[in-house]
């Protein structure tokens, strides 16, 4: 069979371990009013015990930091104790909000967000199992080297697991944002998520073949296939080696053109990770992650404290995107306007720019961060120039605020643009005047362009990037860039597909940005490119009128 989502590449060949779910089934009871005080007390016990293995599990890793947030949620605590004092038995009152937060998550468009319902789940059984008295480790038996195949995988699951055994992962669920993919990835273990139907043709002591470059998985093959998969693992082993020893190298084309290959990341951990890489600097740091996994509007000083940590370990360009929440981005402790369409809505930029006491404390904190290290801001969602003037005055005014009050900032730290609305390509000549840099956000700007939307199933075959519309969109916003002097980048998933690296070169992108272990890869095929052939091709695409004529040119 071949599995449809790929994430965490390399290819694994060994017995599989199908993991069976512990039962955490609870009796819904009505209990007396009596008892509700006992049930509080029981849950508020729970509460504290989770409490302390997660502190515990968020020293070595990040990612319990926001289970954490959840635990201590106050509108979490509040919904199982509103249940309880309706009557309903504690345990109960847990499974029912945890339905109802995990319900509110899948809703949303972004996949990263609906793949946090899992972290909510997860919370949710660690309490069960704290009131049931179970233990929650379903890897105790392992004792060889295997292939963990499972419906799907909660952080919890991962650190209970002994990492030195498992070769590999298989969930039937999750998306390639899920915290399986997330820390497999971490690990450089080989992950295929999503995989529907695999537990059924999957039994503990199988073996598995699986090869997460392509998504192809065989079970018990035959001494033929398995040789294969092995010359297979060992040549790409091989390459990984070879690109580990030239990720340090720039991307420099074989005809001297050069180009930064910079890396998105989402907390501190993520910084680590591109410095393992190599990756040149960070062309996305998604700064709404500091506010979506707290329990509250983070202070200037909380901020500061994250922004300056991450110039500090980066020592090379950091670009921090402004908080971008709204839509399907929520915050926990702060209810949002109920919208007909969300997407079109009250966000980003918006958002800020109404609630400019909120932004002037990020502002203040990203200015006071900008006397450690090189860092960049960059605003999203923006559709004019009025937006972004609005922008710089506040930026102007935190500066005064700042030098009055004797605080070190850089006083010409740049502040760029996002181009992702269709507004903005079409002013992008008009912005590039204003701007000190672009950074083209594909996944929204795909999503406008075609009016797709990239979380409905039903027409997820017409959001393409390598549209017509959208490849213009893209040139014309490199072309308005270069008119006016300023770098043109791309922090999109567009930019780590290596399908797209040529014509994206031969279009004249300054910055590439993505996943920060697909910058070897990319730095690797712009060194294999000729930019003067590239930028023929990238002419030759752009006259193209479907995106088959696009796909057969570039293959």
């Amino acid at each position: 069979m071949v599995a449809e989502k790929t994430f965490s590449k390399g290819i694994a060949i060994e017995k599989a371990y199908t993991v069976q779910a512990v039962d955490l089934t609870c009796e819904k009871y009505t209990i007396s009013k009596d008892e509700v005080s006992r049930e509080i007390a029981e849950f508020e016990a729970a509460v504290e015990k989770v409490n302390k293995d997660l502190s515990e599990l968020a020293l070595t890793d990040a990612i319990f930091e926001g289970h954490l947030a959840i635990v201590n949620d106050f509108s979490f605590a509040d919904g199982v104790k509103t249940r309880i004092s309706e009557l309903t038995n504690v345990q109960t009152a847990i499974s029912e909000t945890v339905e109802e937060v995990e319900s509110e998550f899948e809703k949303m468009d972004d996949e990263y967000i609906r793949e946090r319902a899992a972290d909510v789940a997860d919370v949710g059984n660690r309490l069960l199992a704290v009131l049931q008295n179970k233990s929650l480790n379903k890897f105790a038996s392992i004792r060889d080297p295997v292939i963990v195949v499972a419906d799907d995988l909660a952080p919890s699951d991962m650190a209970m697991l002994d990492l030195n055994k498992v070769k590999g992962f298989i969930t039937e669920r999750g998306g390639v944002t899920s915290h399986v993919c997330i820390m497999s990835h971490n690990m450089g273990v080989p992950a295929l998520v999503g995989v529907q139907g695999i537990l059924k043709k999957v039994s503990s002591g199988d073996l598995v073949a699986m090869d997460a470059f392509s998504g192809e998985i065989l079970v018990n093959p035959d001494e033929k296939a398995v040789k294969e998969m092995l010359a297979k693992k060992q040549m790409e082993e091989n390459r990984t080696a070879v690109l580990k020893e030239k990720a340090a190298l720039p991307a420099v084309s074989v005809d001297g053109h050069q180009v930064k290959v910079y890396a998105n990341v989402g907390n501190l951990e993520d910084v680590d990770r591109v410095l393992k890489f190599s990756a040149e600097g960070v062309g996305l740091f998604r700064s709404e992650f500091i506010f979506m996994e707290n329990d509250h509007f983070p202070s200037e000083e909380e901020q500061f404290e994250i922004y300056r940590q991450a110039v500090t370990r980066l020592n090379r360009e950091l670009i921090i995107r402004t908080l971008d929440i709204g839509a399907d981005k929520k915050l926990s402790y702060y209810q949002f306007p109920q919208e007909g369409n969300p997407y079109l809505g009250w966000r980003a930029v918006r958002v800020c720019l109404d609630k400019k006491d909120m932004f002037k404390a990020q502002l203040r904190a990203l200015l006071r961060a900008s006397a450690f290290g090189t860092i960049k801001v960059m605003v999203p969602m923006i559709i004019s120039c009025e937006e972004l003037d609005q922008v710089n005055a506040l930026m102007e005014i935190c500066k005064a605020e700042l030098s009055r009050e004797n605080k070190e900032f850089n006083p010409e730290l740049s502040v760029g643009v996002m181009i992702e609305t269709p507004a903005a390509v079409l002013c992008a000549d008009l912005l590039a005047q204003r701007a000190d840099f672009f950074s083209i956000g594909t996944n929204d700007l795909t999503q406008y362009v075609l009016a797709v939307d990239r979380g409905n199933e039903a027409i997820s075959s017409l959001y393409n990037s390598f549209h017509p519309a959208v490849l213009r969109a893209v040139a014309q916003v490199i072309k308005a860039g270069h008119q006016a002097g300023i770098e043109v980048g791309m922090c999109g998933e567009f930019a780590g597909n290596p399908k797209a690296t040529e014509i994206l070169l031969g279009l004249g992108l300054d910055e590439f940005s993505m996943a920060a272990s697909e910058t070897p890869v990319i730095k690797d095929i712009v060194r294999n490119l000729d930019y003067k052939k590239a930028v023929q091709k990238a002419e030759r695409v752009l006259n193209c009128f479907t995106v088959k004529e696009v796909t057969d040119i570039l293959n």
